[in-house]
């Protein structure tokens, strides 16, 4: 049996009784009711999937999964594939985006090879490699289905592995050259959209290469086919290895009971295709911020989530979740130390409101 299979029985519904208690935790803080808005709304739902009225999450990480992509070869992406593997040196060396921001943040950085090309890697840097890239998915599937699975055991075993090390909370990120062509194919099948909708301009490419982009995920749906149905086979057929390990890490995520916070539209391509294998695994999910990318919005849409942040961002590595990460802090923060009305021996309004109810 696979591992995606073996862990559904152990993926939880978050605790209602939980939820209400936070809820009835915020309407006693002093404030007006609601008034802290979707701060009050994330750290309710973080209450009722860790089981803590007020959970501590300090220990975070953010786990960056990487591999190259044979699509590619279209002239989808304004930067050659070869940047993949420099990227992954640089973040070893500590100089992407994402390391400044897990620094600034207080995030454990995780970089996993799931399938680049890279003739050598960085010691710090695990090699978890299926295959070195997938092949062009404009003339057939972009890996065996077989390796679309054992990329997706990739993730699981790497959140279970953090789990154990302490770690309550991920945000998942990550790099490809092509990968946005491959987020966008699995929007397109998850969604039902037109190409022409999604497809947007990825690492800033011009309006010719947008077109090779479009002509590039049309013929790649046509002569796959794939089967919305079947989320193994999407992501088997138009996905991408670093796609496929961040679905396996949101399965294993659900499975530990802690929450995942999703960076931009490759990550919620992945996010949404967990969530079409283990549907119950979409209830521990997060949305951090509304990327650039047109396919985001529509998946967002799909998976039921509202973002925290709308900065017309589209790096990826996980920069625009771990930038999340001080929002969350922020609102558990604001759970832990603000008085309560009680504190200052008032009634509340929601108090106030109960008792105006019963009078009436």
């Amino acid at each position: 049996m696979k591992r995606w299979k073996q862990i559904r029985g152990r993926i939880r519904r978050p605790d209602p009784e939980i939820r209400r208690k936070a809820l009835r935790h915020w309407n006693n803080l002093t404030k007006p009711l609601g008034s802290l808005g979707r701060l009050e709304e994330t750290a309710i739902r973080l209450a009722g999937i860790t089981g803590e009225v007020v959970p501590d999450l300090s220990r975070k990480a953010v786990l960056v999964m990487c591999g190259d992509h044979g699509v590619a070869e279209e002239g989808v992406s304004a930067y050659p594939q070869e940047v993949t593997g420099l990227m992954i040196d640089n973040f070893a060396r500590g100089g992407a985006a994402i390391n400044v921001l897990a620094r600034r943040f207080g995030a454990e950085l995780v970089v996993v090879d799931v399938g680049s090309k890279a003739k050598k890697l960085p010691p710090s840097v695990i090699d978890r490699r299926v295959r070195p890239g997938t092949a062009n998915m404009t003339a057939g599937p972009a890996m065996t289905r077989e390796e679309a699975l054992q990329a997706l055991d990739v993730g699981i075993d790497r959140v279970e592995e953090l789990v154990r090390g302490g770690v309550r909370m991920i945000a998942i990120g990550e790099m490809g050259i092509g990968n946005t062509t491959a987020g966008t194919a699995i929007a397109a099948v998850f969604t039902g959209r037109p190409v022409e909708v999604l497809t947007g301009r990825g690492t800033g490419i011009d309006d010719r290469a947008v077109l090779r982009k479009r002509e590039a995920i049309r013929r790649a749906i046509e002569v796959n086919r794939p089967d919305p149905a079947d989320p193994i086979g999407v992501l088997a057929k138009v996905g991408g290895l670093e796609i496929a390990g961040m679905a396996g890490a949101v399965l294993g995520a659900a499975a530990a009971g802690i929450p995942v916070v999703l960076d931009g539209m490759i990550s919620t391509a992945a996010a949404l295709a967990a969530a079409r294998l283990l549907p119950e695994a979409s209830e521990y999910l997060f949305a951090s911020h509304l990327s650039a990318e047109p396919a985001h919005r529509f998946m967002l849409e799909e998976l039921g989530l509202r973002p925290l942040i709308d900065a017309e961002m589209r790096l990826g590595e996980g920069t625009g979740a771990v930038l999340c990460f001080p929002l969350i802090d922020g609102a558990l923060s604001l759970a832990r130390e603000m008085a309560t009305f009680a504190d200052l021996g008032l009634a509340g309004p929601a108090e106030e409101r109960a008792q105006h109810e019963s009078d009436s």
